[in-house]
């Protein structure tokens, strides 16, 4: 019985005196597609190198920040302690880019300098700046949007002054009868341009509930291709309104204009 409690002690004193391995976080894509779970022992090694693969425990899984500018590689990732990714490199004390987070007041300006005079070659950037120098891309397709969206206006423009007109047209007998009764110019003008508001309202409404059934057939779509949060097609109250009063004054533009056509022809041109 003594032998088999010191038996234990020791093994016991053994399992105290191991080293603790190395906790490492693991993406939560990551951790579903091998998968893993908080405590399983898993080998890394660097893919530049020769060295031999070093245990680390799963300490925890994260879920990645959406960011476009990562979402075209969409690569898995861990995060490492500082000494045991430094560890797992061929070389030491070489770092492609590395990012600080200032105390509340603190400039920026002043600390890129001194980074920037620390070590030799190192260029630093405040946030707002390395976003302005690595949109380029997305600039372009801002730009891109922006021809789109005039291209689509006048487009809507014209087809709604089109409709208008056929339908100005269709009715000159109609308008006719009325001025003969009596009706003033004022009150037919009038009577077209509301009508026009009233088609334009319609169009607008109709637009945006299509819009916003689009944008979330797109953001399901490329979410569960991606395995992402990232919202792709955004529409946000201002684009709504925005696009609710533009459509209201391109009905009151266009039911103007075809009124005009009507009330400016002497009655009895009219049938």
């Amino acid at each position: 019985m003594m032998a088999t409690l010191w038996l234990l002690a020791l093994l016991a004193l053994a399992r105290a005196q191991e080293p603790a391995l190395p906790g490492m976080l693991v993406e939560r894509r990551l951790a579903d597609a091998i998968p893993l779970a908080v405590g399983d022992t898993v080998r890394v090694r660097a893919l530049a190198g020769s060295a031999q693969p070093r245990p680390f425990v799963v300490a925890g899984v994260f879920e990645r920040e959406a960011d476009p500018n990562r979402i075209a590689r969409n690569d898995y990732e861990v995060r490492l302690h500082l000494p045991d990714l430094e560890a797992l490199l061929p070389t030491h004390d070489r770092v492609d880019r590395f990012a600080i987070v200032l105390a509340p007041g603190a400039r920026a300006d002043p600390a890129a300098r001194w980074i920037e005079s620390v070590a030799f070659g190192t260029r630093a950037y405040g946030s707002a700046a390395l976003a302005e120098e690595t949109s380029a891309t997305f600039r372009v397709v801002s730009r891109f949007h922006d021809a789109i969206g005039i291209v689509t206006i006048l487009a809507s423009a014209i087809f709604l002054l089109c409709v208008m007109i056929i339908r100005v047209d269709e009715r000159k007998r109609d308008m006719g009868t009325l001025r003969l009764i009596g009706v003033s110019r004022r009150t037919v003008f009038r009577a077209v341009v509301l009508e026009a508001i009233g088609i334009a309202a319609l169009g607008s409404a109709t637009g945006a509930l299509l819009g916003v059934l689009i944008a979330q057939g797109v953001n399901a779509y490329y979410a569960a291709v991606y395995d992402t949060t990232l919202k792709f097609a955004l529409l946000s109250p201002r684009i709504l309104l925005l696009a609710g009063l533009l459509g209201l004054t391109l009905g009151i533009a266009a039911g103007a204009l075809a009124a005009l056509r009507v009330v400016r022809v002497p009655t009895e041109r009219l049938f």
